[in-house]
């Protein structure tokens, strides 16, 4: 009985370490996504009643926020310049950013090329005894060393920022 026990407060030990947090790419919920639902603005009762927009369906509606006005204004940007395209101040940093060219779709593009790069790597390793982290399989070779990275540019007499030792 007690070996029984053991066995069962051990396992049960172990199974409190894992912790796969945000690396486990694999969706396991049966759920709604609940990163898909924007938060809305607090319903407030308009002055005139008169003057409210006829509503269209499929599009915004007042207590809708805008993301992208938002974050420009967090940063200290206007936020009416999100209806435009590049202010003139801009023209330059635009310029010199797309000087060899620019994608159009590199977003779609990119998507398409890590999903085939992560199921090609992915063709064996739902045969597991044990869990593992899918996304430092997947992507092991192409991962930094950052204290090796660091030591190579100060050997070569590159200025670096210090960092924390590493454990």
């Amino acid at each position: 009985m007690r070996f029984v026990a053991a066995l069962v407060l051990i396992s049960l030990a172990l199974a409190g370490c894992a912790n796969d947090g945000l690396r486990d790419i694999r969706g396991t919920a049966k759920g709604p996504d609940e990163f898909m639902i924007q938060p809305v603005k607090p319903l407030t009762e308009p002055a005139d009643y008169t003057s409210l927009p006829v509503p269209t369906p499929g599009q915004a509606n007042l207590t809708d926020r805008n993301a992208i006005a938002e974050g420009i204004q967090a940063f200290g940007g206007r936020p009416e310049a999100t209806g435009g395209g590049i202010p003139a101040s801009d023209g330059a940093l635009v310029q010199q950013a797309s000087r060899f060219g620019v994608a159009p779709a590199i977003r779609q593009e990119l998507a398409e090329t890590d999903a085939a790069f992560r199921k090609r790597k992915a063709r064996f390793t739902q045969f597991r005894i044990v869990p593992t982290d899918r996304y430092n399989q997947a992507y092991k070779r192409q991962s930094l060393d950052a204290a090796a990275e660091a030591a190579r540019w100060r050997r070569a007499g590159a200025r670096t920022p210090s960092a924390p030792p590493s454990n």
